[in-house]
């Protein structure tokens, strides 16, 4: 018999049903639409309890969406690129090892979610984006999405009050840094919020050298995004906010990457070299500055490179000896803050390495994608390094939040439509593909 438990609230339950609803009803040219709007409108605390798995609001919507791509024989064949096998790969590792170390039934049961999440979300963006126009209107959604959202923030900032406390998760009165709000709107941390506007800002400034009918949504996108950033009054999404702006701002450079890569290095190693402490207790200096938690991100990574011997084969479950604190709610764990620490913990050093890689790759597809595109206009090519741009704000991000809400959604996203802008652009494994007449040739660029 089937077994389940809601906690979902009857306005929670009228939501999910409107944007199922929606998913059926909609083209397919907005059938994201449901998606996006359940990501930024709604708490992962309403969910629905099935035997012993927890499907979410937005898991749940992305189930509908599954099941439209089925019945109507939306699904499309997909010639798997560079970022799908390496996607795969990260899953597949994250999955195997993180079983093998705990060997429990609620081990399979958390990793059937991961993988539920990695899989289900990234492939239903790649079958629904098909090609540029697709990224293009998907922008212009996620513009006119966010722009209750930033007033929503713009209400919790000047009362201390999170509309979405309605929906659980969020607390109805909100946490004070300072003489400060730090509103967190549907998402579960401040952080997670002001992460999920700071990494949009990059794509939506991009948007403005469109169509002259086009830069009024996109300055009110860039500014809805700002605002659920500015919101947050954390400094981990400024940092990726002003990272994201200087990712965009290197278009000039853009031929010469690989020198700013090198030159980056060197300085970091010239400064590991110099420093008293490590080079990421960087991160310490730009707390006293900003006034956040840059000492435990600081000390957090000393602290997994102390204790590698204890994660990097198969992870590990217990962190609760890495800080002088513990997490009251798990005081076998410490406050992991960082993806890549994360990734390791939870899957070894392989885990860590294949999620590197997945970044890598994407790099590298934009990288490509922009050399065939050379002597297309502007615009064009303005949105696929905007694209790095943003997954630049988010490797920096990741060095200080691990992702564990419905922010993923954009990570996906994101991860999807460069993959998209690849493969619309012939782009494969590390070639870029140009057929002239009956003749194939293949540049590689290396």
């Amino acid at each position: 018999m089937l077994t389940y438990e809601a906690t979902l609230s009857s306005i929670g339950l009228g939501f999910i049903v409107i944007m199922g609803i929606l998913v059926f009803l909609l083209p397919r040219k907005l059938a994201l639409l449901p998606i996006i709007i359940t990501a930024c409108y709604i708490t992962i605390e309403q969910q629905l309890l099935v035997f012993a798995f927890h499907f979410s609001a937005i898991r749940l919507v992305v189930l509908f969406s599954l099941l439209r791509l089925v019945i109507r024989g939306e699904v499309s064949a997909i010639k798997l690129n560079a970022i799908d096998k390496a996607i795969i790969c990260w899953v597949i590792a994250g999955f195997v090892i993180y079983i093998l170390r705990s060997q429990t039934s609620e081990a399979l049961v958390n990793r059937l979610g991961f993988v539920y999440n990695s899989i289900g979300f990234y492939f239903l963006f790649r079958f629904y984006i098909r090609d540029f126009n697709d990224i293009e209107r998907l922008l212009k959604l996620i513009s006119i999405v966010i722009i209750p959202l930033s007033m929503a923030m713009i209400y919790e900032y000047s009362t201390g009050r999170n509309l979405f406390s309605i929906f659980g998760a969020a607390p109805g009165i909100t946490e004070m840094r300072g003489n400060r709000f730090r509103c967190q709107g549907p998402f579960s941390h401040p952080i997670l919020s002001g992460t999920f506007g700071a990494t949009l800002v990059p794509i939506l400034l991009a948007r403005w050298f469109k169509k002259k009918n086009s830069k009024v949504l996109a300055a009110a996108g860039i500014i809805s995004a700002t605002i659920i950033m500015i919101t947050s009054a954390s400094s981990g999404p400024l940092i990726a906010y002003i990272f994201g702006i200087v990712g965009l701002l290197m278009w000039p450079f853009r031929r010469s990457m690989r020198a700013v890569r090198w030159g980056i290095l060197v300085i970091l190693i010239s400064l590991h070299v110099v420093m008293k402490a490590p080079v990421w207790y960087l991160f310490s200096h730009l707390g006293v500055v900003l006034g956040s938690g840059g000492w435990h991100r600081s000390y957090l990574i000393d602290q997994a490179v102390a204790h590698v011997g204890d994660w990097w084969l198969l992870g590990t479950k217990d962190t609760g000896n890495w800080m002088p604190y513990a997490l009251a709610i798990a005081p076998n764990s410490a406050d992991i803050t960082n993806q890549y620490i994360w990734e390791g913990i939870t899957g070894g050093l392989l885990k860590m390495i294949l999620f590197i890689i997945v970044i890598i790759r994407c790099f590298r597809m934009i990288g490509l994608s922009l050399k065939k595109v050379e002597k297309s206009p502007f615009a064009e090519k303005i949105i696929i390094w905007s694209l790095g741009a943003s997954l630049f704000a988010h490797v920096i991000s990741f060095l200080s939040v691990t992702y564990f809400d419905q922010i993923i959604v954009l990570w996906f996203l994101l991860l999807a439509m460069i993959s998209v802008i690849g493969d619309s652009l012939n782009v494969r494994n590390g070639v870029i593909i140009t057929v002239n007449g009956d003749e194939s040739q293949l540049e590689n660029f290396g």
